[in-house]
């Protein structure tokens, strides 16, 4: 399959259009949307064969484990669906000379092979909770450290009009001239973007298409991001850190877009297979990355707002019911406390995915304010 798509990219035909970043990403979403329906149902067949399946009964609430209790035996570990397609449409359409994408190739990987140990060890005899929360963390952290010293030791090429030190500066949405250089605080800057956002879409992966919806609203907002930033022209008019070289990165994320979608044909309610940790932590982690090649660290928390309030909701219960023994929300995070309040899995995931698509309007909007 991969030598047809070679020959498909080489004829005279498609290699004026191949010669544009832009139309690469769309073809590399196309592919890896294509990979993920026809190597789905294969991939959920073959993941059944092999008793790989969601324990969904945790013990941490009665009610909610009477809640999910249907999900139980669902095949898990679909992650792995959309990573490879993304993979491979990237192998296909990208320039893999480029250091953004082999980054964030490598750092997707990384992040993905602590989500696989995770589930591997949940899937184990007797062992339901995985890796301790803080093992997964230090692997996170120490994962976005490194991304961040290979990016502040050997920056990437990065202009932005007025400002000194652009490699390590910090810009706020809607304000273009309110910008930060952090020098070597960037560092753990990075590492809090791609930990905290591999953990925010852990957290929310909780519902049928609640995760993927909302990381593909994210992931379209970053393609175009990546494009303005890889334009010396767009950039330029959007007053945005030009980035060489960055809109590589948009045929990357147009791929994890396309695949996402793609894994959405099976993850929507009814799901017919989860995405396990495999794929949540290494879709969080590529978004963080993302974010961070583009120079738009702070606008993945505004895109990505549910996905914070998510994990902002988790964070807040267990810190009140410590101090006080009492809890502000039913359940944490903050779609179990919808669950709880009566609503359906369809009417949360709903509106979420609309509450997600407002935030990416939204930002798209402060690219040019």
């Amino acid at each position: 399959m991969f030598e047809y798509f070679q020959q498909l990219i080489d004829s005279p035909a498609l290699t004026s259009l191949t010669q544009k970043v832009g139309y690469r990403a769309l073809f590399a979403g196309f592919t890896a949307f294509a990979f993920s329906i026809l190597v789905g149902r294969w991939f959920i067949s073959w993941v059944r064969g092999r008793r790989l399946l969601e324990q969904t009964a945790k013990g941490d609430s009665e009610l909610l484990d009477d809640l999910h209790d249907h999900k139980s035996n669902t095949p898990t570990m679909g992650g792995v669906i959309f990573l490879t397609a993304a993979a491979a449409a990237t192998l296909i359409w990208a320039e893999l000379d480029s250091r953004p994408v082999l980054m964030l190739l490598a750092y997707t990987a990384a992040f993905g092979a602590i989500g696989l140990a995770d589930d591997l060890i949940k899937l184990g005899p007797g062992k339901r909770k995985g890796l301790r929360g803080k093992t997964k963390l230090l692997f996170q952290l120490l994962l976005g450290l490194s991304a961040g010293c290979i990016l502040y030791w050997d920056p990437l090429a990065v202009s932005l009009y007025g400002v000194e030190d652009p490699a390590t500066a910090l810009s706020l949405p809607f304000f273009k001239d309110a910008t930060f250089s952090l020098g070597l605080l960037y560092i753990p800057l990075v590492a809090v973007v791609m930990a905290g956002s591999s953990n925010a879409v852990n957290v929310t992966d909780g519902l049928d298409g609640l995760a993927a919806g909302i990381s593909v609203l994210t992931g379209a907002v970053f393609v175009v991001v990546a494009l303005l930033a890889g334009s010396e022209q767009a950039s330029g008019f959007f007053q945005v850190p030009h980035v060489e070289g960055g809109a590589e990165a948009a045929v990357f994320t147009a791929a994890l877009v396309g695949g996402c979608l793609g894994f959405l044909w099976f993850n929507c309610h009814p799901a017919k297979i989860f995405m396990g940790d495999v794929g949540s932590l290494s879709l969080g982690g590529a978004l963080g990355l993302v974010a961070v090649l583009c120079k738009q660290e702070l606008l993945m928390v505004l895109v990505g707002g549910v996905l914070v309030a998510e994990t902002v909701s988790v964070l807040l219960q267990v810190t009140f019911f410590k101090l006080t023994g009492r809890r502000i929300l039913r359940c944490a995070p903050l779609h179990h406390h919808f669950e709880f309040k009566g609503w359906s899995e369809n009417r949360i995931t709903l509106s979420f995915w609309v509450a997600s698509a407002f935030l990416a309007l939204v930002s798209v909007a402060s690219l040019r304010s």
